[in-house]
């Protein structure tokens, strides 16, 4: 288990095989050493991850990870060497691996009927996990650190970003595409004035956020973004593309270009991929988020041709993290009374999760953007900061 106090390291072990020697020398070439005392070096507990993750890649060794076969003191600085050397690049493919791939050639892996998944598999795992992790306001996507001085802070002031964005106004209609917990509605309605509408397709999201937004102008729905319906003043999603998958792009810029209002203004916040791919990380799709793939800008500007402008790019990716961090932090504080909940199996899945996204923020491996879009006969915003 990872702890905040460094593991005890086992000295070299002896008679390797040729799996052992070859996973060692790529280890050597990102600065990581196999019993080493630096905080990125790595002990092994089964002698068999080294031809699983040369077999397997980036699946084998989360797989690997989370069976126990191998611990680090800083899992998060040992991924991000891994990545920043491109080790990947030198490993197999699993087999799985290949198959998700060619299911995403094949299917919509984001269809209607296929879409609840990730609600069930991950939002909907238990609302005491996310109230011990996340901010006050429940806000599951990258905090705006510029002048934060903590995570609750980093939420607001991103949430405060996005209203700015907007340039909300009293009175205005609001629709969040993937509200999650209401934070940004529940803001909005509050700070703003501003009358809010939220889709999401979890459950237990949509009881909690119910209950925080009491009171206010805020209406949450059980809905998939593409049964949206009604005219909005503006119109956002932050943390939704994600899932929403490349043949649904242009679905998704559609569902926006109806649902706003003329002179409107719409914004997007989503984790993107430098690479335009069709599929996700195998480890992350199989344990966290099944079926998700992170979009790449030019994946988006294709799709949002013909519908709209845009008008801003915000990278703001290095904040992710931070975040990410924070949110570790959060959920090693309070294991001992999740514990009772989850497995300790979990414990190590949850951790690889979040670590493992830390390192790719951190060497750029992904990125984060905030953009802003309007129509072509609609002024344009001026989105810079004050």
């Amino acid at each position: 288990m990872l702890n905040s106090a460094p593991l005890a390291l086992r000295a070299p072990l002896t008679g390797q095989s040729s799996p052992e020697r070859l996973g060692r020398a790529l280890l050597e070439l990102a600065g990581i050493t196999v019993g080493g005392s630096a905080p990125h070096d790595i002990v092994v507990h089964d002698r068999r991850v080294y031809a699983r993750v040369l077999r397997d890649g980036s699946l084998g060794l989360g797989e690997a990870y989370l069976e126990g076969w191998w611990d680090s003191p800083c899992v998060d600085e040992t991924l991000a060497r891994i990545l920043a050397a491109g080790l990947a690049e030198r490993v197999g493919t699993s087999w799985r691996a290949v198959v998700g791939v060619l299911a995403a050639r094949i299917v919509n892996l984001q269809s209607r009927r296929r879409a609840p998944q990730v609600a069930k598999q991950h939002y909907d795992i238990g609302n005491d996990l996310y109230q011990a992790m996340l901010d006050r306001r429940l806000v599951y996507t990258c905090g705006y650190w510029r002048q934060a001085r903590d995570l609750d802070e980093a939420q607001e002031a991103k949430l405060d970003l996005i209203c700015r964005k907007l340039r909300l106004d009293p009175g205005m209609r609001l629709l969040d595409l993937g509200c999650g917990f209401g934070g940004l509605g529940k803001y909005a309605a509050e700070k703003y004035g501003v009358r809010v509408t939220g889709l999401t397709l979890s459950r237990q999201q949509l009881e909690l956020g119910r209950k925080l937004c009491a009171g206010l102008p805020v209406e949450l729905h059980l809905q998939d973004y593409r049964d949206a319906t009604g005219t909005y003043d503006r119109v956002v999603s932050v943390g939704i593309l994600e899932h929403v998958g490349v043949r649904n792009h242009r679905t998704y810029m559609a569902v926006v270009d109806r649902c706003l209002a003329p002179g409107g203004i719409s914004l997007f916040h989503t984790v993107t991929n430098p690479i335009s791919d069709i599929s996700g990380d195998p480890w992350v799709t199989r344990y966290i988020f099944p079926n998700h793939t992170a979009p790449s800008i030019a994946q988006l500007a294709r799709a949002m041709e013909g519908f709209f402008l845009l008008d801003d790019l915000h990278a703001i990716g290095s904040d992710y993290d931070r975040t990410l961090m924070a949110w570790h932090r959060n959920f090693v504080r309070a294991w001992p009374r999740l514990k009772a909940n989850y497995s300790e199996r979990f414990y190590r899945m949850w951790t690889y999760y979040l670590l493992m996204c830390a390192a790719a923020f951190r060497t750029r491996s992904f990125q984060l953007f905030q953009a802003v879009m309007t129509r072509r006969d609609t002024p344009q915003p001026d989105c810079r900061e004050s």
